[in-house]
């Protein structure tokens, strides 16, 4: 223990996995962090593995990737935990967030970490866009033609910003080693930002659904946060398992296991499922230029929460009308996830239309009214005491 102590590398290790002080009521809701920690290194480690045997070239990298399913041993293995890690790794992302918003672990003195944590989500859809790309199937090819094209309509510099992207007049050669190159960069990235985010939060400590300090009663992180994070890990690894080994190819999409064929385009063009929401908000403004910007509005405008709510409690789990809309919000996210796998026409595109005016009402009228609303409710109790 003195030796924990006294090296500056394993004494930093042992305050965050052996003294750190956590308050003794956070729930279940806070083992997201460690679930992704784990998801972060497992998709670094697969990640090194695939790119021994990947080819970023238009004509190798689809037979490249059937080279490593079929010919390399456990390459198949490798390959699907990867795949469906990703897809865990949003899962969990998404349900850390949701439990943000709902504890309000924006709100100050956390709001450094939280900011750093939405660039982390940017940047991860990012990364699983680049690598969607990488097989190079009909999805892949066809889906990075369409969501970088976007760019085109930013004024002035869109094509050539596009054609910079591209290295050339389309997704050519220069396209896959320029994404193949980012995609293997980036997780490095995510893991120094997860770094600092583990940093920043442990200057305050974590959150409880309380939403008060917990600073007088707190117990440390091993043995007993450390057993409840090694329950969640472990129910995490047998529904990872159940996909990879029982149904691995359920959440990708059938076209992308077609090699690519610029000659042919797709019936439809859509992202990974866990891209479909912030896509819907894209597909259902007719404006390509107002799409675009709405597309990184809708993930921005996270990082104005801490201005956004008025409300003097923290968090919407002792004020029934900020709890019921944050379920409202909630309903209304995987509506818009549903709309991005349709085809963008009536009256797929109406509903997506109001469900991208219900998400950023949420955030610029629902909550700070809401808050306006909790806190003249609170004025007049303590009045009327």
């Amino acid at each position: 223990m003195r030796i924990l102590k006294s090296h500056p590398i394993l004494s930093l290790a042992n305050s965050y996995l052996i003294d750190n002080p956590e308050a003794p009521n956070i729930s279940y809701m806070w083992n997201f962090r460690s679930l992704l920690g784990l998801c972060l290194v497992i998709q670094i480690l697969t990640g090194i593995f695939l790119a021994m045997h990947y080819s970023p070239n238009v004509d190798l990298a689809f037979a490249s990737v059937e080279h490593i399913m079929r010919d390399v041993n456990y390459g198949w293995a490798v390959r699907y935990t990867h795949a469906n890690t990703a897809s865990f790794f949003f899962i969990c992302v998404y349900l850390h967030i949701g439990r943000g918003l709902y504890y309000g672990s924006y709100k100050s003195p956390r709001t450094l970490p939280w900011s750093i944590g939405v660039i982390i989500l940017v940047l991860m859809m990012a990364t699983a866009f680049l690598a969607y790309v990488l097989p190079y199937g009909q999805m892949s090819l066809w889906g990075a033609t369409v969501i970088t094209n976007l760019l085109s309509a930013i004024p002035w510099i869109g094509q050539s910003l596009v054609e910079f992207i591209w290295g050339g007049f389309s997704v050519s050669n220069a396209t896959l080693n320029r994404f193949f190159s980012l995609h293997y960069l980036l997780p490095f990235i995510l893991a120094a930002l997860a770094v600092m985010h583990l940093l920043t939060i442990h200057t305050h400590g974590s959150g409880n659904p309380l939403g008060i300090t917990g600073n007088l009663d707190r117990l440390p992180f091993h043995p007993y946060f450390i057993f409840k994070d090694l329950v969640t890990i472990l129910f995490f690894i047998l529904a990872l398992s159940f996909f990879v080994f029982y149904a691995p190819n359920v959440l990708g999409h059938p076209d992308n296991y077609i090699m690519a064929n610029p000659m042919q385009t797709p019936a439809s063009i859509v992202p990974e499922w866990y891209l479909l929401p912030y896509y819907a908000i894209l597909t259902s403004i007719p404006n390509k230029l107002l799409g675009v910007v709405a597309l990184f509005a809708s993930l921005l405008i996270l990082l104005a929460m801490p201005l956004l709510d008025t409300s003097r409690v923290r968090g919407s789990q002792f004020t029934p009308l900020m709890k019921f809309m944050f379920w409202v919000f909630t309903a209304n996210f995987f509506i818009l996830l549903w709309i991005g796998s349709q085809h963008p026409e009536s009256p797929f595109l109406e509903i997506g239309q109001i469900s991208t005016f219900l998400y950023f009402a949420w955030f610029l009228i629902i909550v700070p009214v809401s808050g306006i609303v909790v806190n003249t409710l609170m004025d007049l109790a303590l009045k009327n005491k």
